[in-house]
């Protein structure tokens, strides 16, 4: 029987498609983990993503209120997906899910991407989504280090021990 040498992970390369706080957390949230365990962090914002990289909206994120099962209210009750479709709903969601952030101490995004960028980690944006919401570079959060192609992201991420996750 032949042993598997178990090798340390390198590298990550983490691919942020969705604009939702849930969602743009678990990329820094991700990322800021590999900076602060010595692992090269590579990010990649893309769709909706880019609201997490655009100054413009970067701390202006919102939670998704309808169709999102996990959706729970005080007690454990699975929010009602109707409430979500009620004007202001959505906002004091969101409101809420950063009020509580605030109070465990979890940095505003552009606080988390300045750590992640202190610790080595690099800010990429895609292309094509650029292109796609008519946005220029000076429109993106400053660290951001280049507007790329997916495939010139990719081959940024090769080589061993490297794992790609899209978040």
């Amino acid at each position: 029987m032949m042993v598997k040498e178990e090798q340390p992970l390198k590298k990550v390369c983490i691919i942020c498609a969705k604009g939702a706080i849930e969602d743009v957390y678990a990329t820094l949230v991700l990322a800021n983990g590999a900076v602060m365990e010595g692992i090269e962090a590579k990010l990649f914002f893309t769709f909706f993503g880019l609201d997490a990289i655009t100054k413009k909206y970067m701390n202006k994120l919102h939670t998704a209120t309808v169709g999102n099962p996990a959706m729970r209210m005080p007690g454990g009750l699975a929010f009602p997906t109707w409430l979500g479709a009620i004007p202001g709903v959505e906002g004091g969601v969101s409101s809420m899910m950063r009020k509580q952030m605030d109070e465990l101490d979890i940095p505003p995004v552009d606080e988390f991407l300045e750590m992640i960028t202190a610790g080595g980690g690099e800010i990429y944006a895609c292309k094509l989504a650029m292109d796609m919401f008519k946005l220029t570079k000076e429109d993106l959060y400053e660290d951001v280090s280049a507007v790329l192609t997916v495939g010139e992201f990719y081959a940024m991420c090769g080589g061993e021990h490297t794992q790609i996750i899209f978040t």
